[in-house]
């Protein structure tokens, strides 16, 4: 059995930021084990740009910004293996993996990198009534087929949820020569980015359905109708409301879930809100020595902020690795009135010169105001003109506001 200091298990844009940083603070012993046949993940299949604003100072399709990420990595001979799945780990850090060259294998390591990236939600997870035809997919299923196998998904299109992917789409979709019918979201604002908003569905006149859902899907072998429903603040279908709508497709962009059943097997807490594992500063889970980063601990807007995370947890499972990383004065961090969740959810300030929380807010906000408390005391307010819960905001705490801890809150309040 081969041994290693580290194994990331992952080759999207967090585990490669995560094993290029491993290195570069000192650990050499890495083996990086991904499914596909490249490095890269789901950006292979964004060909449209937007990408790399904030790691690489300029605007980049999904594959550019991939290439530029695997770049590092191949640079520094770092080790990897492709069409590779893991099955397995134990307690005591034994991957098993298999693949068609080498078939069933076993590697070990000091500690692991979970950077497994995110999976769709399906018709089946949200239950939409009627019949099962052919012409129900998700999103990014839909981008696969037309972006990397060259298949043209469908003419008359409707989209329900206004995830970012959902959007893109869209846009994507109209692009191809398809008449797009509009996009439908059950909650009263967008899940989607503003810009996405703007560049996927008013440059294009793709109509928005806010607190709509599709009631019914009909069809026989292949989809014929949708029936779209007004919904009321319960999420509720509002009599009288439906709209028959006929489409050859319908796209779901109804959520992402954070992808850790290998973590979960070994017993690692799993974050209610966001699905994927609790995380201190560090980007260490509840089993010390296996670390958590980018879309498989939670749903980002960017990729860049997922790179970024891969860095900061290839920075600290080095540490780990060579004993320097501090576990024994963790103080709670806590989302308070108007915040869905904050990450991280714990903090040893030894490891840290400033503290990052990240979260999203419940609502839309408008001139508000972003609160942290030590406990009952305020040690930091910002001002904001507005927040969204499809944007992730962070809020930075210098270390000389984090003395004498008793437990953090983040609050969102209107001003």
């Amino acid at each position: 059995m081969t041994n290693y200091d580290l194994i990331i298990i992952g080759g999207g844009s967090g585990g490669i930021a995560a094993a290029v940083s491993a290195y570069d603070n000192g650990i050499s012993s890495i083996l990086l084990i991904e499914k596909e046949a490249y490095l890269g993940g789901i950006l292979l299949q964004c060909i449209h740009n937007g990408f790399g604003l904030h790691t690489y100072k300029e605007e980049l399709t999904g594959p550019e910004y991939a290439n530029r990420a695997s770049s590092e990595l191949l640079k520094r001979k770092i080790n990897y293996k492709l069409n590779s799945m893991v099955i397995d780990i134990t307690p005591d850090f034994v991957v098993t993996y298999t693949n068609k060259e080498e078939g069933y294998q076993q590697v070990k390591a000091k500690a692991i990198i979970c950077a497994t990236g995110c999976s769709e939600r399906s018709r089946g997870a949200i239950a939409i009534p009627g019949d099962r035809p052919q012409g129900v997919m998700s999103a990014g299923q839909a981008q696969k087929y037309l972006n990397i196998e060259g298949y043209m998904v469908g003419k008359k299109v409707f989209i329900l949820g206004s995830g970012d992917i959902g959007l893109i789409m869209a846009r994507r979709m109209v692009l191809e020569g398809a008449e797009v019918l509009g996009v439908a979201e059950i909650m009263p604002y967008s899940n989607g980015l503003n810009r996405n908003i703007v560049q996927c569905l008013n440059d294009y006149n793709i109509p928005l359905y806010l607190s709509h859902t599709v009631k019914e899907i009909k069809g026989q072998g292949k989809l014929e109708k949708i029936v779209i429903c007004k919904v009321d603040d319960k999420l509720q279908y509002i009599d009288g409301t439906e709209q028959e709508i006929s489409v050859d497709t319908l796209l779901l962009s109804v959520g992402l879930i954070p992808s850790n059943p290998l973590i979960e097997n070994l017993g690692v807490e799993i974050h209610p809100r966001t699905k994927g594992p609790i995380v201190d500063e560090s980007y260490q889970t509840s089993i010390p020595g296996i670390f958590s980063c980018g879309n498989s601990l939670h749903v980002h807007d960017l990729v860049d902020f997922v790179s970024l995370e891969g860095k900061k947890a290839g920075f600290f499972a080095a540490k780990y690795i060579k004993n320097e990383l501090c576990t024994n004065q963790k103080v709670d961090i806590k989302n308070g009135v108007g915040v869905s969740y904050v990450l991280p959810t714990q903090v040893d300030i030894q490891n840290i010169d400033e503290l990052q929380i990240n979260f999203r807010c419940v609502k839309p906000f408008k001139t508000c105001y972003i609160i942290v408390k030590n406990g009952d005391k305020v040690i930091k307010t910002i001002k904001k003109p507005y927040l969204v819960p499809s944007e992730m905001e962070k809020v930075v705490i210098k270390k000389d506001l984090l003395q004498n801890l008793d437990y953090l809150t983040v609050e969102v309040v209107d001003g």
